[in-house]
């Protein structure tokens, strides 16, 4: 049978990285301090040395990182992980002085998605160039922080490929991608909120974060959260409260949020950062929030799987079956990543 040249091209990757494993100094049992060029190969070529089956990528049809990743449902948890960020001096002064969130939400949006589900969805090659993409726009973001925030003075020293910055990024995202999923689809067994994140510690080795770093089971990612979201780590200054308001309007885009999306992002924020992000939460809100809750839950199953599972799901089905992504797929591609196709593929290995 006759090797196909991206399986030759991986192979080699492989190869030429292994030993890597063993001469880089992984940051194990460290849990802050930034994360260095070696550190993200090492990283890689074992995550990558876990897949079984290239084409399918990094988690493959079974996983539970496939099963809840195409949920379209997981986008009404993006403004919660997206305030829940800012929330954090270090992001937000990131944001504002090295992205064009403000400027361009949209392509914002795009650029994360791109980059995400090209992880998730994509080949292994695809996931781990994704991986050296994110890691090269954060080794690029440092500097100062412009205001006091939280335990952080004036003038603090801010750098994106930093452990802890990192960990608090991943944690935003994976807990409101479960908290959105559970809205629509009802509360997750035991067993596959447990399988889900131990995936997710798979998915947090391509931001550069090691497994030591990370809790260790749901239970304990579940305490993380709580600790941090009472830590002085976290602190909403005017920056922040600025950037979250645009956001929550829809900023410099035609895009309208509507309130009932603005009432569920503030309803399901901890009451903290609803008071520190001067979010209103009157009575109106709360019931706009319970509404699109029960209507999210009673319609959400009935949507058809072109509508239900986002683009990047579809064009991986496609391609483990031999076909090119169809037309429906590539607009949902469009929509989610501003793309056709998932990017970085081809990708020419380290």
């Amino acid at each position: 049978m006759q090797t196909s040249s991206s399986t030759v091209r991986y192979q080699h990757y492989l190869d030429r990285c292994a030993l890597m494993v063993h001469m880089a100094t992984l940051p194990t049992g460290r849990t802050e301090g930034p994360v260095s060029s070696a550190d993200i190969e090492a990283l890689l070529v074992l995550a990558a040395r876990r897949s079984r089956d290239q084409r399918a990528g990094l988690f493959g049809p079974e996983s539970a990182s496939w099963r809840i990743n195409r949920e379209s449902a997981v986008f009404f948890g993006a403004g919660r992980a997206a305030l829940l960020q800012l929330a954090h001096p270090w992001v937000a002064a990131a944001l504002d002085r090295h992205s064009n969130v403000l400027a361009r939400p949209i392509e914002r949006f795009h650029n994360t998605f791109r980059i995400v589900y090209a992880m998730i969805f994509g080949t292994v090659e695809q996931a781990v160039a994704a991986a050296r993409h994110l890691y090269r726009l954060h080794a690029a973001i440092q500097g100062e922080l412009p205001d006091q925030a939280g335990r952080w003075p004036r003038g603090s020293r801010y750098q994106a490929n930093e452990i802890a910055a990192l960990r608090w990024v991943f944690a935003t995202l994976v807990e409101s991608a479960v908290m959105a999923c559970e809205c629509a689809l009802g509360p997750m067994a035991a067993g596959e909120r447990e399988q889900y994140y131990a995936e997710c510690r798979l998915l947090a080795s391509l931001f550069g974060l090691p497994d030591s770093a990370l809790p260790q089971s749901w239970e304990a990612f579940a305490a993380y959260n709580q600790a941090m979201h009472s830590s002085d780590e976290l602190g909403v200054n005017d920056l922040a409260r600025t950037m979250a308001h645009h956001l929550l309007s829809g900023g410099n885009s035609w895009i309208h949020i509507p309130h009932w999306y603005r009432a569920l992002t503030t309803a399901w924020l901890p009451p903290r950062f609803r008071h520190e992000f001067a979010l209103r939460f009157r009575d109106e809100d709360r019931r706009a929030a319970e509404s699109a809750s029960r209507r999210i839950a009673q319609l959400y199953r009935r949507l058809p799987a072109a509508l239900r599972f986002v683009g990047p799901w579809h064009q991986a089905q496609a391609r483990l079956a031999g076909r090119a992504a169809g037309p429906i797929t590539r607009l949902s591609n469009r929509f989610w990543t501003g793309r056709m196709l998932l990017p970085f593929a081809g990708a020419a290995p380290h």
